[in-house]
């Protein structure tokens, strides 16, 4: 069974009520063994102590340096950890955790026998409730029903993960008759919602903070050592970090080549940050999730550089930075 996907790229505001997502660009890293929890608390950000009762988390995988691999929602399946996150960022984290992994009790792998999807919209719960005896929701984000594993996603939009076998996948698709889209409009969501959302060209560029880490529960400063821990820390109490991640939106009609925002400064232009992801619509609108100073505000002119007409305001984003 084939699955068509809309091969259209609407900007948010034309995107339908309900819909499904094909996150043909987004896996997950594995783990399982008697010490996956164990091990995975001496590598990642986030407390992996505190899954049992939150069930989902979102953490960071850092390099000795405390530069970021890869971000992670991080929930399990039946008895694995599942590190969900874009293909892109995977082979490194992938292999920095087979790389200590060996002498722990832990099995870590890719899921290529897994698929993923998602629905997103106003009745996108109801919608789960017509094909799964149960959904999760705010109190308990993860559920498993029979094969399928459903993740609830709090945000401005309604979001659902259902993970499958690759094999299942299809046939659950098609009995929800909703219009299917490419990975590229779950990037849109992502920007939106402030979600980083890391490309091979963008990991060991960051430290978490600068990808608001610490805005989304996604850092724990009590947990104890753990891969970059030192920098990280660092970060936060003696006030080091100068940067942050923002989401942008404006009207871009040329390819962007060089992911740069610039910043004008008199009648000049400089270097403001780099562009982590973007998101092009059909109809011209641009939406960016971009690294730029901390102090960046409204009333900063910013552009893509080289695109002299690219006029770029912030998007206001669902958190504050100085949540922990």
């Amino acid at each position: 069974m084939t699955i068509a996907i809309e091969s259209t790229k609407p900007s948010l505001a034309n995107l339908p009520n309900n819909y499904l997502i094909s996150l043909q660009d987004y896996s997950a890293i594995s783990l399982i063994g008697e010490e996956q929890s164990k091990y995975l608390q001496g590598q990642v950000t986030c407390d992996v102590n505190e899954l049992e009762q939150k069930s989902l988390l979102h953490g960071a995988h850092c390099n000795a340096k405390g530069k970021v691999f890869s971000c992670f929602r991080l929930f399990n399946r039946e008895q694995q950890h599942l590190l969900f996150q874009p293909k892109a960022t995977i082979e490194s984290s992938l292999s920095e955790l087979k790389k200590f992994g060996v002498f722990a009790k832990v099995e870590i792998s890719s899921t290529d026998n897994l698929a993923f999807i998602a629905i997103v919209g106003e009745q996108a719960g109801e919608h789960l409730k017509a094909k799964f005896a149960q959904i999760p929701d705010s109190l308990s984000p993860v559920v498993q029903v029979g094969t399928t594993t459903l993740v609830y996603l709090a945000g401005e939009l309604t979001r659902y993960l259902i993970i499958e076998e690759s094999e299942n996948i299809n046939a659950i698709i098609s009995t929800f008759e909703l219009p299917v889209f490419s990975s590229d409009i779950w990037n849109l969501l992502e920007i939106t919602e402030g979600i980083p959302a890391l490309t091979m060209q963008t990991e060991n560029e960051y430290v978490p903070q600068m990808l608001n880490m610490q805005a989304i529960h996604g850092i724990s400063f009590t947990k104890g050592c753990y891969l970059g821990q030192e920098t990280v820390a660092r970060m936060q109490y003696l006030g080091k970090n100068k940067k942050a991640l923002f989401a942008l939106s404006g009207e871009n009609t040329e390819e962007i080549t060089k992911p740069i925002i610039e910043k004008q400064l008199g009648e000049n232009w400089r270097k403001a940050g780099d562009i982590t992801t973007f998101y092009q619509a059909d109809d011209n609108q641009c939406y960016i999730q971009a690294v730029l100073t901390s102090d960046t505000d409204s009333s900063t002119q910013l552009r893509i550089k080289d695109h002299s007409a690219s006029s770029l305001s912030i998007i206001d984003l669902p958190y504050t930075l100085n949540e922990e």
